[in-house]
C-alpha cells in the first residue's frame, strides 16, 4: 500500500514538473502590425504580446537583394539577375518570446518570403564591466523563385534558404533597446548554389527583451555608426564654443591689463622733468 502511494505522490510530482516545462512554451500571444502608424512607406513597425504584455518591439526599413539567373539568347548558358525585394506593410508577423531568447518572423506574398530574426541573451562575462547583453545571433531568408512579382520568367525555379549563424549584431545592454539610424548589411549563403544574398536594415529600432511599459522602448543604446556621425555633427559646435570661451578670455585679460597699466603714474626717463612733478 505505501509503495503504491509513493508511486502515485511520484507520478505526481513529474505530471507538475512537465507542466511547469511546458507552460511557458504555451503562453498566449498576440501579434501587432503598427506599421500604419509610420510616416515612412518603406518602414515596418511589429510588436508581440504575451499575456498582455509586450515581449518583442522592432521597427525597421529591410531591403533584400537575390542573386538568380535567367536563360541566355541561346537558351544554352545563364544570365544573372539581381532581384530587389522591400518588406511590404502588409507582412505576417509570428514570434516567440522566452527569458533568453526571441524570434521575430516575418512572411509575405503567400509566405513566398519569410525573414526570421534571432536574438540572444549573452552570459555575464566577468572581464566586462557592463555585465549582460542582448544581439541578434542568427538570421534566416526563406525565397521562392517562381514567384513571378520579383523574379523574371524562366529563373531557376526552387525554394532556397539563406541564412547565417553564430553572428553578433545589435550587442546592446540588458534592459535598453537598440536604435541605429544608418544602413546595416548583413551577408547570408544561399542554399541556391552558395550565392550571397544581402540583407539591408535601416532606421532601426528594437528591443526583443525586457520591455518595461506596454509598447514603449527601454533607454536607446545607439550604434556605433550613429554614435560617430552624433559627435561629428557636435564637435564643431563644441569647438566653436570653446574657442569663443578661449577668445572672450582672452579680451577680458588684456582689457584688465590695459587698465591697470593705463592708471599706472608714468615716471619720467628723462631726470630733468622730476622738478616738474610732486
Amino acid at each position: 500500500m505505501d509503495v503504491s502511494i509513493s508511486t502515485q505522490v511520484l507520478g505526481l510530482h513529474l505530471l507538475l514538473l512537465l507542466a511547469c516545462s511546458i507552460a511557458p512554451n504555451r503562453a498566449e500571444q498576440e501579434v501587432e502590425n503598427l506599421s500604419g502608424l509610420s510616416s515612412n512607406p518603406d518602414k515596418n513597425i511589429f510588436a508581440i504580446r504575451e499575456n498582455g504584455t509586450t515581449c518583442l518591439m522592432a521597427e525597421f526599413s529591410a531591403k533584400i537583394l537575390v542573386p538568380y539567373e535567367v536563360p541566355s539568347s541561346n537558351e544554352v548558358d545563364w544570365n544573372p539577375e539581381e532581384a530587389t525585394i522591400q518588406l511590404p506593410r502588409d507582412t505576417e508577423i509570428r514570434g516567440k518570446c522566452w527569458n533568453n531568447e526571441s524570434e521575430l518572423h516575418l512572411s509575405w506574398s503567400d509566405k513566398s518570403y519569410t525573414l526570421k530574426l534571432f536574438f540572444v541573451k549573452d552570459g555575464q562575462d566577468s572581464t566586462k564591466s557592463t555585465g549582460r547583453s542582448w544581439k541578434m545571433n542568427k538570421v534566416q531568408f526563406m525565397y521562392d523563385l517562381s514567384d513571378r512579382t520579383n523574379f523574371k520568367n524562366g529563373a531557376r525555379p526552387g525554394k532556397h534558404t539563406a541564412s547565417r549563424h553564430h553572428i553578433s549584431l545589435m550587442v546592446t545592454p540588458v534592459g535598453m533597446s537598440y536604435e541605429c539610424e544608418a544602413n546595416e548589411k548583413v551577408s547570408l549563403t544561399s542554399t541556391d548554389q552558395k550565392k550571397t544574398v544581402v540583407l539591408y536594415l535601416s532606421e532601426v529600432h528594437i528591443q526583443p527583451f525586457d520591455i518595461k511599459s506596454d509598447f514603449v522602448y527601454s533607454e536607446e543604446y545607439k550604434c556605433l555608426t550613429d554614435q560617430r556621425k552624433q559627435l561629428e555633427e557636435t564637435l564643431p559646435l563644441i569647438l566653436g564654443l570653446t574657442l569663443g570661451v578661449a577668445i572672450v578670455i582672452i579680451l577680458a585679460v588684456y582689457h584688465v591689463h590695459h587698465k591697470m597699466t593705463a592708471n599706472q603714474v608714468q615716471i619720467p626717463r628723462d631726470r630733468s622733468l622730476y622738478k616738474h612733478m610732486g
